[in-house]
């Protein structure tokens, strides 16, 4: 169904040098320092992979969905804290200032995020507004020309690091709920922000996981992204685009699972013979790959109907969700087997296998749970039989 094109088979073929060059060995010891990969971050701008479904105007790199979705997957195959971090600042803080910016907005904020220079991140959840972002209680009130905003939020990808983030808040107390909040760009500097606790995580470890804190924090109006009470609209056009991130980021630990566990299969052996002999070994090992070819169809095929409607991204929302829904649990059931076939060895440091179990977690649980997943897709379905 998917036959690459030359520019899809470049960004493939160079992510996956650069990952197995630049990330493979830093993997392990940032996973165990859960030090921020900086540096490989910045190199991954000058790639243009930190902007790469951005047009050239605004300093991205003008490629297509499908060319991100790759490169989400291969570097995700090597080190998923580096993949969650090219997401998050493409899908989820990139997307909403392009989509949505004034020209004003698109042409200060844009360029540097799109090379790479600044890091960016998206704030939404709040301790009382996960699943549920209708719950929001950060405000954000109108004060002359400025808005002052109070409230937190948490679980945010790239916080501590993050030059520029977008946040939502209520900006109309009495409004209908999802109809009465409004997306602010941040900056780390602006007075009355500040990153709060830094979160001690499973996995995806390199990653920076925080919170951010705003007490009396003043913006100018002209911060604001889109019209009042756009905020839900918004987020929901953007989770899209950040599920289909999180569902390529899931199948590059599948087939790093897949990878790890081939190669120990022929290479173990145990009653005279490689274990990859046994037919208990090979069924695991038919079942992965079976279910990694079926993901990979679904992430490319939603990355594709993303690329063809651009900024209507609502026929896109049930391929989304349904990648990411089957892409996640893929890389849960992969990462188990893989941890299987090595055995004791599957349990320890010393092997990837624990490592690939671990970060694989996480992506059933972000951008959306799996029950959110299948909730869009049902109401999606239904709605599809009810005309």
């Amino acid at each position: 169904m998917f036959d690459l094109t030359e520019e899809q088979l470049m960004v493939r073929d160079m992510c996956r040098g650069f990952a197995e060059k630049n990330l493979r060995e830093q993997a392990v010891e940032i996973d165990k320092t859960h030090r921020f990969p900086l540096e490989t971050t910045r190199m991954l701008g000058e790639l243009g992979i930190m902007g790469v479904v951005y047009s050239e105007e605004y300093g991205g790199a003008g490629m297509d969905y499908l060319c991100y979705a790759i490169a989400v997957e291969e570097i995700s195959r090597v080190c998923a804290s580096s993949g969650v971090i090219v997401s998050a600042h493409n899908s989820l803080c990139l997307s909403p200032i392009y989509y949505f910016g004034t020209e004003e907005q698109k042409k200060k904020y844009v360029p540097k995020l799109a090379k790479g220079e600044h890091i960016g991140a998206f704030a939404i959840t709040e301790p009382m507004a996960g699943s549920d972002s209708g719950g929001t209680k950060t405000m954000a009130v109108k004060d002359g020309s400025s808005y002052i905003l109070n409230g937190s939020k948490n679980f945010i990808t790239n916080g501590e690091y993050a030059d520029v983030h977008v946040t939502l808040a209520v900006t109309d107390k009495d409004g209908k709920k999802n109809k009465n909040t409004s997306f602010f760009i941040i900056e780390k500097t602006d007075p009355g922000f500040k990153v709060g606790k830094v979160e001690e995580k499973l996995g995806i470890c390199a990653s920076s996981t925080t919170e951010m804190v705003y007490e009396d924090c003043k913006i100018p109006e002209d911060r604001m992204l889109g019209k009042p009470g756009e905020g839900f609209a918004i987020a929901m056009h953007t989770l899209d685009g950040g599920r289909v991130g999180i569902a390529a980021q899931a199948l590059g630990i599948a087939q790093a699972a897949l990878d790890a566990a081939a190669a120990y299969a022929n290479e173990r052996e145990q009653f005279g013979a490689p274990i990859g002999k046994l037919q208990a070994i090979q069924w695991m090992i038919a079942d992965m790959a079976t279910e990694i070819e079926a993901a990979r169809l679904l992430v490319y095929k939603a990355a594709d109907i993303l690329q063809k409607n651009g900024k209507n991204r609502r026929p896109a929302s049930k391929y989304a969700a349904m990648a990411k829904l089957y892409a996640s649990e893929c890389a849960h059931r992969c990462a188990h087997k893989c941890i299987q076939i090595h055995g004791g060895y599957g349990y320890v440091k010393e092997y990837v296998a624990e490592r690939l179990y671990r970060d694989a977690r996480i992506t059933e649980i972000y951008e959306g749970t799996s029950e959110i997943q299948r909730l869009v897709v049902a109401m999606s379905v239904l709605g599809e039989y009810a005309k």
